[in-house]
């Protein structure tokens, strides 16, 4: 008799140890802390995503996923163009980056780059939040990587140590900065300025030592960076490209959460997304753009281009658009170009 209770607990011991194994084993696959990588500081709206984006991951399952931010890309020594390459073997565990950085490794990407593609916020939206977004991440799933949300870096504008640009030909010999792309130094070349690829980390001291004339970013960035302290006097909005940013998760981390630890990563990072995005825009929607007024008050020159002006670059850079366009695949440049012109104002 007591052989056969023995026998009895010990296997039903057997089977709760069964039961319990998997969830036991789903738990310690859990990291302590998860790296995200970023370029930018939570000083700048896109570090501020990364840090949104965390806080709710951290809040909402109670402390189970812990993440850090790695701001200036310092998992893989600064160097930009490696983060998705570094995110898909593993490097690194999840990311809020651009579409810039990335395009060297995954084409499609180079979409938002073309010049002068996107003619306002609208245009953007359209292209993130419709069926061209979709297949983008479609895309960078098969790539090897888990898109959850769409972020915003902003229109990238132009800024320089000599003078207003308000032409083409004013751009002729300038040495500005840009990012690792081959569409940005085909853009750049087409319009006579002498392009030099570095990193962020590398540009604000080569601005300061003259080493480079200007640069192009988001307004948000320049004033965050403080520029106008490295000789950047003059600035022309010429919108001519928009930097869209991807929240993603490394595959084999994705896969090692719940489903419905998944889910809540995934609406944390929608929710940073949509206010991030605002913070990217914010002081530029407005009629009067107050951040433009912010950067006349430190004495920097704001060139605002007449559609006259812009549709000068517009031309000299077309035949950059066309080249490109087979490149990233004429049939997304097509729907991308189809869904702008039907998008709503």
């Amino acid at each position: 008799m007591k052989l056969r209770t023995f026998l009895t607990s010990a296997v039903a011991a057997a089977a709760a140890l069964a039961f319990a194994a998997p969830a036991a084993i789903a738990q310690t696959a859990y990291k302590s802390e998860y790296r995200m990588s970023l370029v930018l500081g939570t000083a700048f709206p896109w570090g501020k995503g990364g840090e949104l984006w965390a806080n709710k991951v951290r809040e909402r399952t109670q402390g189970r996923i812990n993440i850090k931010l790695y701001p200036g890309v310092s998992l893989i020594q600064g160097d930009q163009t490696r983060e998705f390459s570094a995110l898909r073997q593993g490097v690194i565990d999840m990311a809020v980056g651009s579409t810039i950085n990335w395009s060297p490794q995954v084409k499609q990407l180079n979409l938002f780059s073309l010049p002068f593609l996107m003619p306002d916020y609208a245009a953007v939206d359209a292209l993130t939040q419709g069926e061209v977004g979709k297949n983008i991440f479609a895309t960078l799933d098969k790539a090897g990587v888990v898109p959850l949300a769409w972020g915003e870096n902003g229109y990238r504008e132009i800024s320089n140590s000599k003078k207003a640009i308000k032409t083409p030909e004013d751009l002729k010999g300038l040495k500005i900065r840009v990012v690792g792309s081959p569409l940005f130094l085909d853009t750049f070349t087409a319009l006579g300025a002498n392009p030099t690829q570095m990193s962020w980390a590398d540009a604000q001291p080569a601005m300061a030592s003259g080493a480079v004339d200007g640069q192009e970013n988001p307004i948000a960035v320049y004033m965050a960076a403080k520029l106008h302290t490295v000789a950047q006097k003059h600035v022309t909005m010429w919108g001519y490209i928009n930097d869209p940013l991807v929240f993603v998760v490394n595959k084999d981390i994705w896969n090692s959460w719940t489903p419905a630890d998944r889910e809540i990563v995934k609406q944390a990072a929608i929710d940073a997304g949509k206010e991030e995005i605002a913070i990217a825009r914010k002081g530029m929607v407005e009629a009067d753009k107050p951040l433009l007024k912010d950067i006349a008050a430190n004495g920097v020159t704001v060139t605002q281009l007449s559609p006259a002006e812009r549709d000068a670059f517009v031309k000299a850079t077309r035949p950059v658009f066309e080249k490109w366009k087979g490149q990233i695949g004429a049939d997304l440049v097509t729907q991308a170009e189809k869904a702008i012109a039907a998008r709503k104002q």
